[in-house]
């Protein structure tokens, strides 16, 4: 690809012109698409990966600095964290029906735990609602960290602060225990 054309999708990008994904996808995409591939080894995930890593292309468009790295190196440096990161979130997803079919969890023993805590979600609504929209994408929408960090577009630091502190306030209203077996529970 040469050098003008290069300057050209840049340009575009950092005026956030819509031609500027059309102009990657058309230069770009079959050797994204290769490096996903090469990472995930599923076409329908690679994929996925690719359509993430243009839309983060998108929104980052104003990160990008020329004198850093080509476009090309910066195209491909979001696609293959992506890649990684989608990666790790099938492994983990997997691993975690893994564990609860083989789990112990239900035989904890604990009789501590009183029907009407059940209502964890009503609890929640005393929180911030930025601590209840964390809570409720990793716990009831079943989101990974990461994905929730994707999904509302809050950096994953972030994500998991606000997950420390929301817990932290339940905690004031279940003890340590029934936390856990209310967070396993809405899991399932």
């Amino acid at each position: 690809m040469g050098q003008l054309l290069e300057k050209h999708i840049i340009q575009l990008l950092k005026e956030r012109d819509d031609k500027a994904i059309s102009l990657l996808y058309d230069n770009y995409a079959d050797t994204l698409y290769g490096v996903a591939l090469k990472v995930v080894k599923d076409e329908a995930l690679a994929q996925d990966v690719l359509q993430e890593s243009l839309v983060k292309v998108w929104k980052k468009s104003e990160s990008y600095d020329a004198s850093k790295a080509k476009l090309f190196t910066w195209l491909f440096r979001i696609t293959r964290n992506t890649a990684i990161d989608k990666l790790r979130s099938v492994n983990n997803k997997a691993d975690k029906e893994i564990q609860i079919e083989v789990s112990n969890v239900f035989r904890l023993g604990n009789t501590d735990y009183q029907p009407e805590h059940l209502d964890v979600k009503d609890h929640m609504n005393s929180l911030e609602e930025k601590y209840q929209v964390v809570l409720d994408a990793l716990f009831f929408q079943g989101m990974t960290q990461q994905e929730a960090s994707e999904a509302l577009d809050i950096p994953l630091g972030t994500i998991k602060s606000r997950l420390k502190i929301g817990l932290r306030e339940l905690r004031k209203v279940y003890d340590v225990t029934t936390l856990l077996i209310l967070v396993i529970v809405n899991l399932l």
